[in-house]
C-alpha cells in the first residue's frame, strides 16, 4: 500500500486529503465487499484472545465470595474486567456490519455509532479500574488528531471523573510519609480536595506560620497496581499486535511504562517545576508555585497555594477583564522556549494544570503552570531536526518538510506525519502554514483522515522516535486551548515559534564555531533575522490596528 494525495475524497468535496492506493488489482477488488474486512478479522481474531480472559473473570467470582477482600484491587478481577470489555466491543464491531455495505452513507453513520459506543465503554473500564486505567485513557483523549473524535470526545470526561480518596486514606499517606498527624502539621486542612487526578488529589491547607498551601497526595493503593496494571494492558497489547501488525499500540504501554513511576515520584515533580522556574525566569506572566521540601516526599508534595481560572473558562477570562489573545500568544512564547530552546518540556497542559488571572498588585495577567510530574528531555539532534521541521512547515517549504521529516523516522509517511504534526492538510502545508488560516471544513477533514488511516498513523507512531509521542499529545492538547480561545493558528503563535527557532539554531551553531570571527557571523545573521520577524510583526500590527485603515485611506488619497 502507497500514500498518495487526492483531490475527492471526503463526502464528494474538493478539500485534498491523503488516500490510500492500492498496488495489486486484489487490493482494489477488496474495496467494494460489503463488510470492512480489516473491522472483522480484527474483531473476530480479538474476541478469540478475550473468551479465555473473560471464564477467569467468571470463575474467580465463587472463590472471592465472602471473603473480606476490595475486589477492586485484585489483578484477576481488573484483567478481567479489562478482557470482558475487549471481549464485547469486539462483538460489536463483528456483527453490527453483516448488512450493511462497506463505503455506503448507512455504513459511515452505524460506524460512527459503534465507535461512540465502544468508547463508552472504554471510559466505564476505566472509570472501574481506576488509577492508571484512567491515566492512560486521559492520555487517549487528548488525541484529537490521531484517534476518532468519538473516542477522544468521550475520553476527554476522564479528566473530571478522577476518584477520590477517603479522608482516611488521606490522612493515613500522610501519617506514613511524615510522621506526624495533620493537627501537627496544618492549622486548618480543607477535607473536600480541591481536585482529583487518576494519581492524586489536592487540598488546601494553612500551616502553623500562616502560608497557604496546596498539599497534593498520592492515591493510597495507585502505587502497588500500576506495575500490574501495565502489565494487564501489555498481555492486552501484544496479543492484538501479534494478531493485527497493522494496530500496533505497544508504544502506549512503553510510554506507560516509562512515564508513569516519574508521575508517581512527587519529588521528581518538585524537582521538575523548580527547574522550569529556573529555566524561565524571564517570562514575567508565568507563575510556578513554590515547593515546601520540608512537607514533601514521594507520595506528598506541598507548594504554595496559586489561585486562578482555567484556561479554557472564557467566562472567568470576561469577568477579570484578561485578554485571550495575550493568554495564547504567552502560551506559545512559553512552549516554544521549552521545546525549541530548552529542549525540557511539560507534556501535561490539559486546562486544569494551566490557570490563569490577574495579578493583584501590577495588574497584569499571569499563567500558572501547575502538575510538573509528566516531562520529555529532547535530545539535542532531535531537537534541532524538529526545529528545522517547523521552519519548514511554516514557510511551506516541501523539500525540508521532507528532508527533517526523513531524519525523525517517519519515512514514505512524512507526508502524513505533517499532517498529523500539524493538525492541517496536506493543501495547507504545501502553501505554508503561517499563510492558511484554518477553516471548519480542514478541521472535519483532519478528523475524518484520523479515523480512516488509523492503521498507518499506528506505523508512523511505532516508527518516530519515543521523544515525538509526548510533544504530538503536548501539541493536541495545546491546539484544544487555542479551539476554546478561538486563536488558533494566529500569526503570533507562528512569530514566537520563529523567533525560538532562530535563537536555538544560532545558539546550535556558535556552539561550534572554531573562530572568533564565526562566532560574530552567526550573532549577527541571528539579530538580522529576529529583527526581521519584529518588523513583520509589527506591519501586521499596523495592518490590524486603526492606524492601518488610517493609513490605507491616506495612501487612496494622495494616488
Amino acid at each position: 500500500m502507497t500514500l498518495t494525495h487526492s483531490p475527492d475524497c471526503i463526502d464528494g468535496g474538493h478539500t485534498e486529503c491523503f488516500a490510500l492506493t492500492s498496488n495489486t488489482s486484489e487490493e482494489k477488488q477488496n474495496r467494494t465487499t460489503r463488510v470492512d474486512p480489516e473491522v472483522l478479522l480484527m474483531a473476530g481474531q480479538l474476541l478469540k484472545v478475550s473468551s479465555l480472559a473473560t471464564a477467569v473473570f467468571a470463575s474467580s467470582g465463587f472463590y472471592l465470595y465472602n471473603r473480606q477482600l476490595n475486589l477492586n484491587d485484585l489483578t484477576v478481577i481488573r484483567f478481567g474486567r479489562a478482557a470482558a470489555t475487549t471481549a464485547v466491543i469486539s462483538f460489536d464491531y463483528l456483527t453490527a456490519f453483516k448488512h450493511v455495505e462497506y463505503g455506503t452513507e448507512e455504513y459511515w453513520a452505524l460506524r460512527s455509532k459503534v465507535h461512540l459506543r465502544s468508547a463508552e465503554r472504554l471510559r466505564d473500564l476505566c472509570c472501574a479500574n481506576r488509577g492508571t486505567f484512567i491515566k492512560v485513557g486521559q492520555h487517549l483523549g487528548a488525541l484529537d488528531y490521531l484517534l476518532p473524535q468519538e473516542y477522544t470526545s468521550t475520553l476527554k470526561v476522564l479528566h473530571s471523573r478522577a476518584p477520590q480518596s477517603s479522608m482516611e486514606e488521606v490522612k493515613q499517606v500522610i501519617r506514613e510519609e511524615l510522621s506526624k498527624e495533620l493537627s501537627e502539621l496544618f492549622v486548618s486542612f480543607e477535607e473536600k480536595p480541591q481536585g482529583a487526578a487518576s494519581l492524586a488529589q489536592v487540598h488546601k491547607a494553612v500551616l502553623h506560620d500562616g502560608r497557604t498551601v496546596a498539599i497534593k497526595v498520592q492515591h493510597p493503593k495507585v502505587q502497588k497496581q500500576m506495575s500490574r496494571d501495565i502489565a494487564v494492558m501489555e498481555v492486552l497489547l501484544r496479543a492484538v499486535h501479534w494478531l493485527f501488525p497493522d494496530f500496533a499500540f505497544m508504544w502506549l504501554v512503553e510510554e506507560a511504562k516509562k512515564n508513569i513511576p516519574l508521575e508517581l515520584d512527587f519529588l521528581n515533580e518538585g524537582h521538575n517545576a523548580e527547574r522550569l522556574a529556573n529555566m524561565l525566569a524571564h517570562l514575567p506572566f508565568l507563575k510556578i508555585p513554590i515547593i515546601h521540601w520540608d512537607l514533601s516526599t514521594k507520595r506528598i508534595l506541598t507548594m504554595e497555594f496559586a489561585e486562578g481560572g482555567q484556561v479554557n473558562d472564557t467566562d472567568y477570562m470576561k469577568k477579570h477583564s484578561i485578554n485571550v489573545n495575550e493568554i495564547s500568544e504567552n502560551l506559545g512564547k512559553m512552549y516554544s522556549e521549552m521545546i525549541f530552546v530548552h529542549g525540557f518540556v511539560h507534556c501535561d497542559p490539559h486546562p486544569g494544570n494551566v490557570l490563569v488571572r490577574k495579578c493583584l498588585q501590577s495588574k497584569k495577567t499571569e499563567i500558572i503552570l501547575l502538575d510538573h510530574g509528566l516531562y520529555q528531555v529532547l535530545e539535542s539532534d532531535f531537537r534541532l531536526n524538529y526545529c528545522r521541521l517547523w521552519q519548514a512547515l511554516i514557510k511551506g517549504d516541501m523539500s525540508g518538510v521532507e528532508r527533517y521529516s526523513l531524519r525523525l523516522g517517519a519515512g514514505d509517511l512524512y507526508p502524513l506525519f505533517a499532517c498529523v504534526l500539524t493538525a492541517r492538510s496536506w493543501t495547507a502545508i504545501n502553501v505554508g502554514i503561517s499563510s492558511v488560516p484554518v477553516t471548519h471544513s480542514e478541521d472535519v477533514e483532519i478528523r475524518t483522515n484520523a479515523a480512516l488511516y488509523l492503521p498507518q498513523i499506528s506505523e508512523l507512531l511505532n516508527r518516530v522516535p519515543r521523544q515525538m509521542l509526548l510533544l504530538l499529545k503536548t501539541n493536541d492538547l495545546m491546539r484544544g486551548i487555542e479551539t476554546t480561545l478561538q486563536t488558533r493558528a494566529s500569526s503570533s503563535s507562528f512569530i514566537n515559534m520563529s523567533r525560538c527557532c532562530i535563537r536555538a539554531m544560532a545558539r546550535h551553531k556558535r556552539s561550534k564555531a572554531q573562530s572568533r570571527r564565526r562566532h560574530l557571523q552567526i550573532t549577527l545573521a541571528e539579530s538580522l533575522n529576529l529583527w526581521r520577524l519584529t518588523m513583520y510583526e509589527l506591519l501586521l500590527w499596523v495592518k490590524g490596528s486603526m492606524l492601518g485603515d488610517w493609513l490605507t485611506v491616506l495612501l487612496a488619497f494622495l494616488h
